[in-house]
């Protein structure tokens, strides 16, 4: 047996020392690059994830030899250096950065490190703010005038960007106190909503300039704008976290008290925070604004810890770059790199060809993801999009993959552009853009195309549709190669012995599926008019043609001008609906479904009594004994109601069923009428 090297031979010490020190000095190099290009030039070349896997890496790796620290090291900054284009400040206390936590077992330790520097036997009081996803800011106040805005920058020396957060109207140029501070250095973040976001992209697509990547880009150029009247346009928002210098005043006691203190001073303090005990505290929260993350109109990263008293976090001090006391508790990327390995187009139920990446798999917030929409032509002409690219992949929504940049430096030399295929994949007929429209569509018709076909059918099943539980898309795929299902009529005359022809699918399952397509006859008028697929027709618009028609036959010979008179119905949509019911082969389709057996109640029109419901605003807890929340949702809707997600001064009812929730509690505290699902159906069916 050959002897091994011992593990202190001197010259394999040397060759691991080398090896080491290029790791370190290659991670240094690679985030400081992203880091300028991140802090300094608004353009991020790689997901935050990634760039904090190669902090943590160089983190780990200076802590397990210190001799490889350098004092340039990017683990001895805080931020990005500052515009040259702008006067710089030094901060008087530093804007320090947060370690962060990316899972539970971190946040648990976080807390047991506490207790014990603490000395304590009880659970901590913590203090909890969002982790918004924008640009930190000082603002300095001296005898409570605005005197002073500067960015983070390294964390000692910023940004002068006074007149530009001059132009933020949510900042008081002037606290609301007549005690003010002599100095007061409040710690913030300017963002911008995510509403603000989109039509700012929107604004710059039809100026043909460059449209920014995500709101915290957004928000960071548009703070750095050298003419102030750009600044304004951008809509930015600003939330206050913090107080860096005090003069001329007694620090608040805990960190939620400097809080409700700004507040009073006309500071913005975001309302999602809270005080919470212990590390279940904190994970519990975590959830839960996870939950509701999608539904926060601004964008955040994760969410912040902080030991409540301040007495504590003086103990607790600070180590090298971060507080001990605090923690960044980030959520499950959102982006991600890897490798578009093909292209392929899709055709939708409308003809509509949208193009899709194939990708080397990658997790995105806990998913695998392998596709990905690159939307239309002109946004791959627009992002230079190519098969062999790397790209940065996002969860847009948290949900729909797509595209949103491409890593340039690591494109091979052998790609070439992509174009759209000039035939469809499926029938071969000719693929065509209509003038002023982003989107090419397959000339083909449902009759011609199956995918076409399938798309539609699929839309039809939908959960807002027909409603039709176990008709997904490969069972679907199925009954149209078979040619079992020409079109969505012919669903409601299959029988046990074809569907059970079908592989996978057992006699039980064929009958269970029977019984739900039966199911689906009794329908409403809205669902029904949805389900057509009719082109610019989502729920929403349905229900209005529902609630103005009130029946199917006027709807259908409804001429453009009455349709007009809809709400929310511009000329493109009564366009679209008319040109729908003026094609034969579509009219004998809602024939033949009729024929089958679909029906629906009897809607009141405008000439018939009013319901009770009718302008009334109503709110839904908990689970009712008999009624799905959208079932319930609907026939509020159906009886000229609207049913909103939380609970205000404007609610006339909350419709409460079992283990109602805080909605219930808001609804106590504003003395607003309580309804259980018998009273709910008593006032729908009353006149």
């Amino acid at each position: 047996m050959q002897n091994k090297i011992p593990a202190t031979s001197a010259p394999d010490v040397i060759t691991q020392g080398r090896e080491l020190s290029a790791l370190a000095r290659q991670l240094r190099d690679d985030i400081n690059r992203h880091a300028h290009h991140y802090y300094n030039l608004d353009a991020p070349t790689i997901p935050d994830a990634e760039y904090d896997k190669l902090f943590a890496q160089l983190l780990a790796l200076e802590s397990a030899h210190p001799e490889l620290k350098t004092i340039d090291s990017p683990t001895c900054r805080i931020g990005g250096s500052p515009q040259p284009a702008f006067r710089q400040v030094q901060h008087d206390v530093p804007m320090l950065s947060l370690n962060s936590a990316f899972s539970d077992e971190d946040v648990i330790r976080f807390d047991r490190r506490i207790k014990d520097q603490l000395s304590s036997n009880s659970d901590i009081a913590y203090a909890i703010d969002l982790k918004f996803d924008g640009l930190a800011i000082n603002l300095r106040y001296i005898k409570g005038e605005l005197t002073q805005a500067a960015t983070r920058g390294d964390g000692f020396i910023g940004e002068d960007v006074t007149q530009n957060v001059r132009s933020i109207r949510s900042i008081p140029l002037r606290l609301l106190t007549n005690k003010p501070p002599e100095i007061v250095d409040v710690r913030g973040e300017v963002l911008m909503f995510t509403a603000d976001f989109e039509r700012l992209n929107r604004h710059q697509r039809q100026a043909g300039d460059k449209e920014f990547a995500n709101p915290r880009n957004a928000a960071a150029g548009s703070l750095r704008q050298l003419d102030p009247m750009v600044t304004a346009q951008r809509q930015l928002r600003f939330f206050a976290y913090g107080i860096g210098l005090l003069q001329g005043a007694t620090m608040p006691v805990s960190h939620q008290a400097l809080l409700l203190c700004l507040g009073s001073w006309g500071i913005p303090v975001c309302n999602e925070q809270g005080v919470v005990q212990g590390a279940n505290g904190l994970l519990q929260f975590h959830r839960a604004i996870q939950l509701r993350r999608p539904h926060l109109p601004y964008e955040i990263d994760g969410v912040v810890y902080k030991v409540n008293c301040l007495a504590d976090q003086a103990v607790l001090g600070f180590i090298s770059r971060a507080p001990r006391f605090a923690l960044a508790h980030k959520f499950p990327a959102k982006e991600a790199l890897t490798q578009i390995l093909h292209i392929d187009v899709q055709v939708g139920r409308t003809g509509a060809i949208t193009p899709v990446a194939r990708l080397a798999p990658v997790s995105i917030g806990g998913a695998t993801i392998a596709n990905a929409t690159l939307h239309n032509a002109d946004e791959i002409a627009r992002k230079d999009i190519r098969v062999g690219d790397t790209v940065i992949v996002r969860r847009a929504g948290d949900v729909i993959p797509e595209v949103a940049a491409v890593i340039l430096e690591m494109r091979p030399v052998s790609t070439k552009p992509f174009f759209m295929p000039s035939h469809c994949p499926v029938c071969g007929a000719a693929i065509v853009k209509p003038n002023g429209e982003a989107i090419a569509r397959c000339t083909g018709s449902w009759i011609q195309c199956a995918a076409q076909r399938k798309a539609g059918l699929l839309h039809f099943v939908s959960r807002q549709a027909m409603n039709i539980d176990g008709l997904g898309e490969q069972l679907i795929d199925q009954l149209v190669d078979r040619k079992l299902v020409t079109t969505a009529a012919d669903l409601y005359t299959l029988d046990v012995n074809a569907l059970s022809s079908i592989e996978k699918v057992a006699d039980k399952s064929a009958t269970k599926l029977l019984q739900a397509i039966a199911a689906s006859k009794a329908s409403t008028l809205s669902r029904f008019i949805y389900a057509l697929g009719i082109r610019h027709v989502g729920a929403e618009t349905a229900k209005e043609l529902a609630s103005a028609f009130g029946n199917l036959p006027d709807l259908q010979k409804a001429n453009e001008e009455r349709l007009l008179q809809v709400k929310d119905i511009g000329r493109v949509i009564a366009q679209s609906i008319r040109s729908f019911f003026q094609q034969p082969l579509n009219n004998q389709l809602v024939e033949k479904l009729l024929a089958v057996g679909i029906h629906w109640p009897a809607m009141p029109t405008a000439s018939q009594a009013v319901s009770p419901l009718a302008g009334k605003m109503l709110v839904l807890t908990g689970t009712l004994p008999h009624l799905s929340r959208e079932h319930a949702k609907h026939l509020i809707e159906q009886h000229g109601g609207k049913v909103a997600e939380s609970v205000s001064r404007k609610t006339n009812y909350v419709v409460v069923g079992k283990n109602p929730g805080s909605k219930f509690q808001k609804a106590q505290e504003l003395a607003i009428t309580m309804l259980t699902e018998d009273q709910l159906m008593r006032l729908c069916t009353s006149t």
